[in-house]
């Protein structure tokens, strides 16, 4: 029956006009990407394409539909290549210099509705008939690419024109709208922005005062000296930069003075908003890092939010009551709370699996999980990291004192643990010797590797000796 069914839509759908078809393909293209009714419309569209791809043989004669255009490349991709190095995944707030990714199917599904249609077919048609990488399908996608930024600064532009608020409505939400204006920029813009690209070093490791000649001298560009297009030139410089958090450099250079307020007053003060913006979304990962309990890199994210702090605490005259300065205590407040809340946590744990239980509480073939063994340790560990960044990261105090505590009571609860290998009944010995186990593992952590074999050896010997006494018995 679901066969029968499937070639009696597919016998409909081959009925329909050529442009019905393209017009339905859109459509429910339109709907996956909205998430409704995924099921019909995936397989209405199976179904298409297979008529499509019967009929397109007697179809010479004529230029390809839309749906066969689709099928030869990632026309979107191409046409936003300008806009990729500006990408954010973020569907909330962003900086200056960040366009949001889900924004641009929306404004491409516009392009080729009412934006631009003609321009759109002529991209499209051009990459069916010469290959997505080939010279006519560049001339027609900046062709696209311009006309695409003209149609969306005549609705958001500051000569826009007609009834803005039905046309802007017709295109996407709030954010998709938030993002038309750079969008259309950098598309304008492209080529000065390739020519910093091209002028740029591959990597900066530190801004000094060359460094910031050269880099001040590609960014002079007319077009890129705009308020609303240097802050994306200021995202590829970061882009290149070991610290990111050195862009306030250039501010500071351009303002000749580290104090706030001239540099506020300088349209290079946006890099400066740009550097705490990043911070705090660093600040975001860490803290949700810490919720899933990955802990593997998060020395690296530490020590970026560590120096980020420090430089713009130490590079930038920031008074406590103004926007910067109250953006910076906020961000380091939620990394000391993130931080502090899983330190605290951390002896808890390690005395959990450590303690000392009566032999009567040990139940036959227990033994101590080996995969929370591991998440310890590497809590451990992370205590142990933040103790290098603490001072500036706000967590000195409690990151001293767990650390110290940590070392004090698994000292003593593995020596401990290694004396009761020596007794004890022959049933809990097997969950001792995986305590002992876990003990040694935090002691590498903490004391080091010489400092852990010195006790697997104490661990053995204890070990041995209680089987000699068995046999002596």
């Amino acid at each position: 029956m679901v066969q029968t069914a499937q070639e009696r839509l597919r016998e409909y759908l081959g009925q329909l006009p050529a442009n019905a078809q393209a017009l339905l393909m859109r459509e429910f293209e339109r709907a996956i990407e909205r998430g409704q009714d995924v099921a019909v419309a995936t397989l209405v569209l199976e179904q298409l394409r297979k008529v499509i791809r019967t009929d397109s043989p007697a179809r010479t004669d004529s230029k390809p539909t839309a749906p066969e255009r689709r099928e030869h490349g990632d026309a979107p991709r191409r046409l936003y290549r300008p806009i990729e190095p500006f990408l954010t995944d973020s569907t909330g707030s962003i900086r200056p210099g960040q366009i949001r990714r889900s924004s641009l199917m929306p404004v491409w599904q516009w392009l080729g509705r009412e934006g631009a249609p003609e321009k759109t077919r002529d991209y499209e048609d051009a990459i069916s008939a010469h290959g997505e990488n080939s010279r006519e399908a560049e001339v027609a996608c900046r062709k696209l690419q311009l006309a695409a930024a003209e149609a969306l600064l005549k609705l958001v532009g500051p000569n826009a024109t007609g009834d803005r608020q039905r046309a802007l409505a017709r295109i996407g939400t709030p954010t998709v709208i938030e993002d038309l204006l750079p969008i259309a920029l950098v598309l304008q813009n492209r080529e000065a922005l390739d020519g910093l690209n091209g002028r740029l070093p591959g990597m900066i490791r530190a801004l000094g005062d060359s460094q910031i000649a050269s880099v001040t001298e590609a960014i002079n560009v007319p077009s890129l000296q705009t308020p609303q297009m240097l802050p994306f030139a200021l995202s590829l410089v970061t882009q290149r930069l070991v610290a990111p958090w050195q862009i306030i450099r250039l501010a500071i250079k351009i303002a000749a003075s580290d104090d706030e307020i001239r540099v506020a007053a300088t349209a290079y003060g946006v890099a400066v908003t740009m550097a705490l913006h990043d911070l705090a979304s660093l600040a975001a990962g860490l803290r949700a890092d810490i919720r899933r309990g990955h802990f593997t890199n998060l020395g690296d994210t530490l020590k970026t939010l560590h120096d980020g702090v420090r430089g713009l605490r130490t590079e930038l005259d920031l008074r406590s009551e103004s926007t910067w300065g109250k953006q910076l205590t906020a961000i380091r407040a939620d990394i000391s709370n993130a931080l502090q809340s899983e330190i605290d946590s951390v002896p808890g744990r390690v005395r959990r699996i450590l303690r000392q239980r009566a032999d009567k509480d040990i139940p036959p073939g227990a033994g101590v999980d080996t995969s929370e063994v591991d998440e310890v340790a590497a809590l451990i560990e992370f205590v142990a990291v933040c103790r290098t960044y603490a001072s500036e990261l706000a967590i000195n105090e409690v990151t001293l004192r767990t650390y110290s505590d940590l070392q004090q009571y698994v000292e003593k609860a593995t020596e401990a643990l290694v004396q009761s290998l020596r007794s004890g009944d022959a049933r809990a010995r097997a969950y001792r010797q995986s305590q002992v186990s876990a003990a040694i593992k935090f002691c590498d952590v903490l004391f080091g590797h010489d400092y852990a074999a010195l006790m697997s050896r104490a661990a053995d010997n204890a070990k041995s000796g209680e089987r000699k006494t068995s046999r002596a018995g």
